[in-house]
């Protein structure tokens, strides 16, 4: 019996030589090393993004639903320097919209918005036309307002925290404190100059939103806000009235275009009270002027005129060129140099350097200040602080206008030793006024109240020469002087007066300046005070008419504000007042 083959049931396919396929080794081997690369390639990708990039891609997802919001820091106060509240701010809300949303409120809901924003309907559709996701509806908007606009779930309308500055003491400050701007900050004044130090920081606070803004979750402070610090300045609110009130009655008396004041601590240098005419409201700016707006006390310049003659007569005291009662003989009233002619407003035959000053003679201060190098009577100008700012950081500050000495002509000293040929800003005047008050040191002036030890100031005449000027300064506001009207009653005081015609146009016009700067009390002084009147036309035009009277309420007003004892009988001083020249 032969053999039985078991019958094949299938092939395997690679038994056939047709489907048979020979790869090489090499190949097979870099097949499977790209796919291992591209394994570890996802690895690292997945790796990077998970760990290494991790915040990017979390910012990136967070930026879908997370939103910070800025939490306002509150502006610093200013207060004087009696802590008497200058400039405060308030809270206020600020109402946004995302337009896309906004424009699907109904044409009632539009009314009453509009109505509640005391806006009209087509100033609010403008508003809303915006393509941004962001836009401001109103700022500075009242909390009882923003609450009522609340209640209405407006769609699309939101509202955030601000704060909006007010300021309790209105036009009396205006041109010191300043104002700030709806974002905030300084634009003016003190709120420009001490911006860093009252803005603050504002901090933010992470919420999460859903696509219409709607706050679903408070997750908290990222950053607190650091609120402002408060500037406490020198000044003091019930002199700052009495300059700005009295300075506004010899305006409007004197039919005068402008005026300004300026009170100075003589001990410190700390200014207690600076005043301008005309001013303005800083809560209310709706209808401002740029002549408002100028704090011309310190931005403006001015030939002084006769205020100046102290300090000449002062330069030759301290050089020796004279004596306190060195006779000057200044008839007949006039003085020729070269094709130039200088005369007194009333002739004066011989008179005492005391007497030059207390008659403001023209012709003795030229003869006074011929007798002595330009050089030198520059050297003065500048010791005092003429030609240069006066380094209170307020914007605006002015140089004013010194000539080079190597320039001057002979009638160009003469002119300037009586205060024509330069020209000073207020504040420069009543700081270089120090020097008297302070026994020949010119004191740094502070817009901030100092509370260490008082600054030195840098000495530029002898004590004994500010001595003999000081009683100069006196006889001048006696009966036989050019300002019995700054005479103050229980008080001795002493000041110059000045007069100057104002350049227009590059020339004398017959417009006036009238000044009265002085000091207070002699006897130890305490205060200097400059008053500056512009263009009086009321019929009185002198330094000694216009600004005296002035001077005489404000220094009074400030002594008895401050304490200082009187040194002076009150019924004398009343009684010789009434007999001086009117």
């Amino acid at each position: 019996m032969g053999v039985r083959r078991r019958p094949q049931r299938g092939h395997r396919f690679t038994e056939s030589p047709v489907l048979q396929l020979a790869l090489q080794g090499w190949r097979s081997r870099t097949v499977g090393l790209l796919l291992m690369a591209a394994f570890l390639a996802l690895v690292a990708r997945g790796f990077y993004l998970q760990v290494i990039n991790n915040d990017f891609l979390q910012q990136k997802g967070d930026s879908r639903y997370l939103r910070d919001i800025e939490i306002s820091a509150s502006r610093g106060k200013i207060v004087d320097r009696n802590g008497d509240m200058l400039a405060v701010s308030t809270p206020m809300k600020t109402i946004w919209a995302i337009p896309g949303d906004a424009r699907t409120m109904t044409g009632e809901q539009k009314r009453q918005l509009a109505g509640l924003l005391d806006m009209n309907v087509r100033e609010l559709d403008g508003k809303l036309a915006s393509e941004k996701t962001f836009t401001f509806v109103k700022r500075q908007v009242s909390p009882e307002t923003a609450d009522r606009i609340g209640a209405q779930k407006f769609p699309g309308v939101h509202q955030e925290k601000e704060y909006r500055r007010f300021y309790p003491t209105g036009d009396m400050t205006a041109h010191i404190v300043g104002f700030t701007g709806v974002d905030d900050k300084g634009l003016e004044g003190v709120e420009l100059a001490f911006q860093n130090s009252l803005l603050g920081r504002s901090g933010s606070r992470t919420v999460i939103r859903d696509r219409r803004g709607n706050i679903v979750e408070d997750i908290g402070a990222t950053k607190p806000p650091q609120d402002g610090k408060d500037v406490r300045l020198a000044l003091d609110s019930k002199i700052q009235y009495l300059a700005f009130s009295q300075l506004k009655a010899a305006v409007e008396a004197n039919n005068a275009k402008a005026g300004g004041a300026i009170v100075i601590d003589a001990r410190t240098g700390e200014i207690l009270a600076l005043a301008n005419w005309p001013t303005y409201n800083p809560n209310n700016r709706e209808h401002l002027s740029g002549a408002q707006l100028r704090n011309r006390a310190i931005t403006d310049t001015f030939e002084p005129g006769s205020v100046m003659k102290p300090f000449t007569a002062a330069l030759a005291l301290e050089k020796g060129k004279v004596r306190f009662d060195t006779i000057i003989n200044c008839a007949p009233g006039r003085l020729t140099i070269g094709s130039a002619t200088i005369s007194d407003a009333h002739p004066h035959g011989a008179l005492t350097v005391a007497q030059v000053i207390q008659k403001s003679s023209n012709v003795g201060t030229t003869k006074i200040a011929l007798g002595f190098p330009p050089k030198e009577m520059w050297e003065m100008f500048d010791s005092v602080g003429f030609g240069q700012a006066p380094n209170l950081g307020f914007p605006g500050e002015v140089n004013g206008r010194l000539r080079p000495w190597k320039n001057w002509k002979p009638i160009e000293q003469a002119t300037m030793s009586y205060g024509h040929g330069i020209a000073v800003s207020l504040v420069q005047l009543a700081r270089a006024y120090t020097v008297f008050a302070h026994d020949g040191e010119l004191m740094p002036l502070s817009l901030t109240k100092i509370d260490d030890a008082p600054p030195h100031g840098v000495r530029v005449f002898s004590p004994q020469t500010m001595k003999e000027l000081r009683i100069m300064l006196e006889m001048a506001v006696q009966p036989e002087g050019t300002a019995p009207k700054a005479r103050v009653a229980g008080y001795r005081v002493g000041g110059k007066t000045g007069t100057a015609y104002k350049i227009e146009g590059g020339v004398y016009a017959r417009k006036y300046v009238a000044s009265f700067v002085g000091i207070a009390p002699i006897s130890d002084p305490r205060l200097v005070v400059a008053v500056m009147i512009d263009e009086p036309t009321g019929g009185a035009h002198y330094g000694g008419d216009v600004a005296g009277p002035a001077f005489s309420q404000i220094v009074g007003g400030a002594l008895r504000t401050l304490g200082v004892p009187p040194d002076a009988p009150i019924q004398v001083a009343e009684a010789e007042a009434g007999k001086g020249k009117l």
